[in-house]
């Protein structure tokens, strides 16, 4: 069986960043699948499920409530892996095109201090696992580390 495209990104080399995963065609829609990898693999730990859960339930919300982006966002959520998240965008875009959205993205998580949207037992089948602190903290690391002073090495996977 042959190896799907993410399964041939050399994850020794590759850093936290915002990468093109790949494209794919819907009828006559190009769309374009983010990499948003938040932590180094096989170098740092893992994100918890608890806030990866909660940066999915924020990234998700802002997404659907951006008012450029909330109909072109089909899809945000975590890699099983948990480095990371796909977000899933209709339109054929370059990473630096997202830059911005991600920056408010992740400054909208970090500094979210109310209750996280969704996380209610009549709304999610798992709303006890939440770490709105730990949620705040990677945003702002990301930032920070990241998406501030992101350059083409954080922006093209390695080859």
């Amino acid at each position: 069986m042959e190896k799907i495209t993410s399964f041939t990104i050399d994850h020794i080399r590759l850093q936290p960043g915002v990468y093109v995963s790949r494209k794919d065609n819907a009828g006559d829609q190009v769309i374009t699948t983010f990499d948003l990898r938040m932590t180094s693999p096989n170098e740092e730990p893992v994100m918890n499920t608890a806030e990866v859960h909660t940066i999915e339930h924020l990234g998700a919300t802002f997404l659907r409530n951006h008012p450029t982006y909330q109909d072109k966002t089909i899809y945000f959520g975590p890699m099983g892996c948990r480095t990371g998240f796909y977000l899933l965008l209709a339109g054929d875009y370059a990473s630096r095109d997202i830059i911005p959205l991600m920056i408010q993205m992740y400054e909208f998580i970090r500094d979210f201090r109310d209750e996280v949207p969704g996380a209610s037992p009549k709304d999610c089948g798992n709303y006890l696992d939440m770490n709105l602190p730990m949620a705040n903290y990677l945003a702002k690391k990301f930032l920070d580390q990241v998406l501030y002073q992101i350059d083409d090495s954080r922006l093209l996977y390695p080859d």
